[in-house]
């Protein structure tokens, strides 16, 4: 895609600012268009979700928020939202390994040297339930999304992201410790530096993103909110077979059955027994 204005698009790049939702927050343009993406090259108090910071060197990766302002999203398929831009963050990435016919994760358990890996069959990037983006166990990309509802529908969405895409090494240990019962805990973050051994062209990978979640907000406008729930739940990380989780009850094992609409995540333990979280009420072990 494009980034150049239009009547339905705005892009604004700023050096330095708090965050780039909270920027957006008080945006109020004379002339409104339909989507406008605010960039910045440092955030001071970039935020995740929950209100974790996001650590992000200057000039080295992605930090940008999406302001929708013709989404007219139900109230009942909000998480549609969240679905569309995770997997245009997913895809975008999968593009840029893709175009590389050699490379090496070198933080996860298998590396992809091999030109016969492909993206079609098997993708080692993954949407980790609401919306993180992995690649194998390391995390890649995260987002935050604020929603303002008027009556039953989404009058204005802004979506905050941050990439990782140029920095070469985070504060964060490669491996955080382990618990007492060999439950992992913080992810590794991981850039495209780090998985393909060079930099990257960041306005390109932008550009991609853009150009699928064009895409999906399409999608969105047109209230095609299966098509997107379909999508996203074949992209989930850990999609397949049981693994270990924890809620305010202590570790079980489950299997991800679904997403609902509503964004509750909805696990079958080994009791069979079908389980309902909303975000922070269980956690990935």
């Amino acid at each position: 895609m494009c980034l150049d204005d239009s009547p339905y698009f705005r892009m604004i790049e700023l050096d330095e600012t708090d965050s780039t939702n909270n920027f957006l927050k008080g945006y109020r343009p004379l002339t409104p268009v339909d989507v406008t993406l605010v960039t910045a090259e440092h955030q001071s108090a970039g935020r995740g979700q929950a209100g974790n910071s996001w650590e992000s060197e200057r000039s080295q990766n992605l930090l940008f928020s999406l302001l929708l302002t013709a989404c007219p999203v139900p109230s009942d398929q909000l998480f549609s939202i969240s679905e569309a831009i995770a997997l245009a963050i997913r895809e975008a990435i999968m593009d840029e390994i893709t175009r590389h016919s050699s490379f090496d994760i070198r933080h996860s358990s298998f590396d992809i040297r091999h030109s016969s890996f492909d993206t079609r069959h098997s993708s080692p990037v993954t949407v980790k339930w609401p919306n993180d983006i992995y690649v194998d166990d390391s995390k890649i990309a995260g987002i935050l999304i604020e929603n303002d509802l008027q009556g039953s529908s989404v009058s204005r969405s802004i979506i905050g992201c941050g990439v990782n895409v140029n920095q070469d090494s985070f504060r964060f240990p490669t491996l955080a410790p382990a618990t007492n019962n060999g439950e992992k805990r913080s992810p590794t973050p991981i850039s495209l530096f780090q998985l393909l051994g060079h930099t990257t062209e960041r306005r390109f990978v932008l550009e991609r993103i853009m150009e699928h979640f064009m895409h999906h907000y399409a999608d969105l406008q047109r209230g095609a909110f299966d098509d997107i729930h379909t999508r996203y739940h074949a992209a989930l990380y850990r999609s397949s077979g049981l693994h270990p989780f924890r809620d305010a009850d202590g570790p079980f094992r489950a299997s991800i059955e679904g997403v609902a609409p509503t964004g509750h995540l909805l696990l079958r333990d080994t009791d069979q027994r079908l389980r309902r979280y909303a975000f922070k009420e269980v956690s990935f072990c």
